[in-house]
């Protein structure tokens, strides 16, 4: 007699889910979505305004797990959508190319990058929106920023878990650091 595995379940429930994160790294995408102008240029840099895995009220990027099965682009899509809003029409390439790899500890010392609940191996990318944007679900606000503002210590002030810096390599990545 062989088992039958559920190769399309792509949820874990809350039990399971714990028990992974205490056990594997898990797959997440980070989006830091931005505004250009007409040359693609980064003119703004936008950042929600939620409550943080510890609890707190932060800035942050968009970001979530990958799914079972999931394409990263498929991962990219559906986290920006629900918290950015249907109408943001982000532009993801087919094959999009992260501008680095985050790796996410439950200490905070060792990277830099935080999150209390696991380690997470994230894949970041900068992806441009051209729609109008209406955070949803999670997200309490969504604020647009230029890149001097996006990394001025008040804005970073307000981030946690690394995002600060994730900002500061994405405006890199694309010629744009103040």
């Amino acid at each position: 007699m062989s088992e039958a595995t559920d190769t399309q379940n792509a949820w874990l429930s809350p039990e399971e889910l714990a028990m992974v994160r205490h056990q594997v790294p898990l797959v997440y995408v980070d989006a830091v979505p931005v505004r250009t102008d007409h040359d693609g240029t980064v003119t703004h840099v936008g950042m929600l305004l939620r409550q943080a895995a510890d609890g707190t009220l932060s800035r942050m990027v968009v970001s979530g797990r990958v799914m079972l099965n999931e394409r990263v682009r498929d991962a990219l899509m559906r986290h920006l959508e629900k918290d950015l809003g249907p109408m943001a029409l982000p532009r993801v390439p087919p094959e999009p190319a992260p501008f680095t790899v985050v790796e996410y500890f439950t200490d905070p010392s060792i990277s830099g990058f935080y999150d209390p609940r696991h380690h997470a191996v994230s894949l970041a990318f900068v992806v441009p929106v051209t729609g109008e944007c209406s955070p949803t679900q999670e997200a309490l606000d969504l604020a647009w920023f230029t890149p001097a503002q996006a990394v001025s210590r008040d804005i970073v002030g307000e981030m946690a878990q690394g995002h600060d810096r994730l900002v500061r390599l994405a405006l890199a990545s694309v010629g744009q650091l103040p």
